[in-house]
């Protein structure tokens, strides 16, 4: 498996991490985040929709659950965070969601684990100072370790940023 851990210094790190992914991303993909309040899930999916081409600012859909977005694919933003029983996630009917022409990213995805489908993107989010971020990125089937791939490639050769790897 090839997964890997980076830190961020601060939120526009994540947002630009965040559009690297985006940019990498096809239709179909599920991206499952996880972390506590305040880890940079939404911070990320913001970078996400910028790079899928999103005009508009990715806000959270915690009290919506679900929040729709268009660019050059079309991104579905859900929040689980309100939800307490499996059998309420069940019943969103979140196959809707998972569509060959969308990218799917669930933030609080841990809630549902049992309703989501196996092949993913785990990204996990940690606070580890006031602004700074541990991410990290676990492939669940082909696809997705394909992507981790291209997105620690891509980071590698960033002239730019000079990325901190774990």
């Amino acid at each position: 498996m090839s997964s890997f851990t980076l830190v961020t210094r601060n939120p526009e790190e994540t947002r630009k991490l965040g559009t690297i992914i985006g940019r990498l991303a096809q239709g179909g993909d599920i991206f499952l985040l996880s972390g506590n309040l305040g880890a940079g899930k939404t911070c990320l999916i913001q970078g996400i929709a910028f790079g899928l081409g999103v005009k508009e600012y990715a806000c959270s859909p915690s009290f919506m659950i679900a929040r729709e977005y268009h660019g050059h694919l079309a991104l579905y933003h859900l929040d689980l965070y309100r939800l307490d029983h499996i059998e309420e996630i069940f019943d969103l009917g979140l196959d809707e969601y998972f569509r060959e022409d969308a990218v799917c990213a669930i933030e609080w995805a841990e809630k549902g684990s049992d309703a989501l489908p196996g092949d993913n993107l785990v990204i996990e989010l940690a606070c580890v100072g006031e602004d700074s971020r541990r991410i990290s990125f676990i492939p669940r089937g082909p696809r997705y370790t394909d992507l981790v791939k291209h997105l620690k490639d891509k980071l590698k050769q960033d002239k730019e940023e000079k990325w901190n790897f774990q």
